[in-house]
């Protein structure tokens, strides 16, 4: 099962406060429908139902590297899998 690391905004009310999970899944796609089956409402933070592709304010890394393959990205089954909003300021 992939490692996921939930960002810290969304632990308290959506993880009841899990820094990370562990989902079955092949690809980013896969994983975030398992985390969404577990933990209602991730997909919404992570993919846009307009355009079915992640968020443009949301970034995947899965084993340490940022993805361009967005939902297709292959996840293994020792994979780490963070997604990473964007922060605000300035």
């Amino acid at each position: 099962m992939a490692m996921v690391w939930i960002p810290a905004p969304w632990r308290e009310k959506l993880t009841q406060g899990q820094q990370q999970v562990d989902v079955e899944g092949a690809t980013v796609r896969q994983v975030i429908e398992a985390l969404d089956a577990r933990f209602p409402g991730m997909r919404q933070r992570i993919i846009d139902p307009e355009h079915d592709r992640i968020r443009h304010d949301i970034a995947v890394s899965v084993d340490g590297e940022i993805s361009v393959e967005g939902l297709r990205r292959k996840v293994g089954e020792t994979s780490e899998v963070h997604f990473l909003p964007a922060m605000a300021g300035g």
